[in-house]
């Protein structure tokens, strides 16, 4: 611990950073001292706090202050007074012990079945197949683990993800973006149909042709995503016009209000589709329109960002929807 002089002494030089700090060996036990000292202002008081020796303390001190290479107290007559430095680290050493608090609360609310938090984000596909069964079972071991699940394309997502406002997703990696950023597993491919409303004038007469589409309207997702390209890519490769009269919505419900009340066409993943089929919520049923050519879309994946730890809930979930693949 230093006294007053301390602030000029030449061994104090040459500040060292975070990663220099975690190679110096500060633990856990630093930190709560340093918070301690914060809040007490006296080397007895964070000694009781920590249920150590004054003795011990004063060494718990100067161990920190040779891991920072900086003095982080002085003596006053009346107990201490963190220094600059002191007062930086106490407030990092309160978020970090305020995380480990958080962790331990977290893996016992798991633990006793309270609870614990997921943050992710899912294809459609997937999210209909994978994801919800997994949300099921996890629920029956954990009821009270509170998930926040949004359904979007994998840009959005991925972004998302990125952003630390997801856990992991289940998507794909976007073109525009490095895969180095990213841990993905593949779990899955997806397949989409065209779907239209029970009476469509194109049902009953066998699977159609690409050629006989285009004079019909549509509802696709906006330009650039995967399906809309795998769709335009399939008509170009048949050298089929292709469809000019188009709806651009992302929103699943829309797609389904315009389906049902109109004759236009939609492609959605065939699990969207199954599940729908000969439901009549909406202003009509939907009906699978059968075709002479598959849509394939790329595979999807379970992704984290990389080097980012899940939190236990997130692992929880995250393994199983990896059990549900098997």
């Amino acid at each position: 611990m230093s006294d007053r002089q301390g602030w000029t002494n030449p061994a104090w030089a040459g500040q060292r950073d975070g990663e220099a700090l975690a190679r110096g060996g500060l633990k856990v036990g630093h930190l709560r001292m340093v918070a301690a000292l914060d809040e007490h202002g006296q080397v007895s008081a964070a000694a009781s706090v920590l249920n150590i020796s004054q003795p011990a303390a004063s060494r718990m001190i100067a161990e920190i202050e040779a891991f920072v290479g900086a003095p982080i107290c002085e003596r006053l007559p009346r107990g201490v007074a963190l220094t600059p430095y002191g007062t930086a680290l106490a407030r990092r050493a309160r978020s970090v012990l305020l995380e480990l608090r958080e962790v331990d609360r977290e893996i016992a609310d798991l633990r006793s079945g309270k609870g614990g938090s997921v943050y992710l984000g899912a294809v459609t596909a997937p999210a209909i197949d994978l994801v919800i069964p997994a949300i099921k079972i996890v629920r029956e071991t954990y009821p009270k683990v509170e998930i926040n699940m949004q359904v979007e394309t994998s840009a959005v997502l991925a972004k998302e993800l990125l952003a630390s406002r997801h856990d992991f997703i289940v998507a794909r990696i976007p073109d525009d973006l490095n895969p180095r950023l990213f841990e993905a597993r593949v779990i899955g491919v997806e397949k989409a149909c065209l779907i239209v409303r029970r009476g469509h004038p194109l049902l009953g007469h066998g699977a159609v042709r690409l050629d006989e589409l285009h004079k019909f309207d549509w509802v696709l997702q906006p330009g650039g995503s995967l399906l809309r390209r795998t769709l335009e890519g399939i008509f170009v490769s048949h050298g089929a016009p292709l469809p000019d009269r188009v709806l651009n919505t992302s929103s699943l419900l829309l797609t389904l209000v315009m389906v049902a009340q109109s004759d236009a066409i939609a492609a959605v993943s065939i699990e969207v589709a199954n599940f729908l089929r000969g439901r009549g919520d909406l202003d009509g049923s939907v009906e699978i329109l059968p075709t002479e050519f598959e849509i394939v879309v790329q595979p999807y994946s379970l992704i984290t960002v990389r080097s980012r730890s899940l939190s236990p809930a997130a692992q929880i979930l995250y393994d199983q929807i990896r059990n549900q693949l098997r």
